[in-house]
């Protein structure tokens, strides 16, 4: 991979990250569970493996579920709402 391809990449990365901010949040939070989860592992006590991994996923993905709903939620309102207060204000300074 080529530098150019490294810049190429990064800069796709912050367009859409600047797009949706919820992306980065989701990701941060989704290795920030599964992170804590690992290290309580050794602390689990009689809980099997298999129960303390579902609930590292389940945990997972309802934050990163959580995130793309308020992202969806902050684009709505984003487009249906604040844009269309803009364009009336540009109409009424004309």
């Amino acid at each position: 991979m080529s530098a150019v391809d490294y810049d190429e990449n990064e800069s796709k990365f912050l367009r859409k990250a600047k797009e949706n901010p919820f992306v980065p949040v989701g990701m941060a939070g989704f290795f920030a569970i599964v992170g804590y989860r690992l290290l309580k592992m050794k602390s689990r006590g009689d809980t099997k493996m298999s129960v303390h991994l579902i609930h590292m996923r389940v945990a997972a993905q309802g934050f990163v579920v959580g995130a793309m709903t308020v992202g969806v939620l902050y684009s709505m309102y984003r487009d249906y709402i604040v844009k269309p207060r803009e364009e009336q204000k540009a109409l009424q300074q004309k």
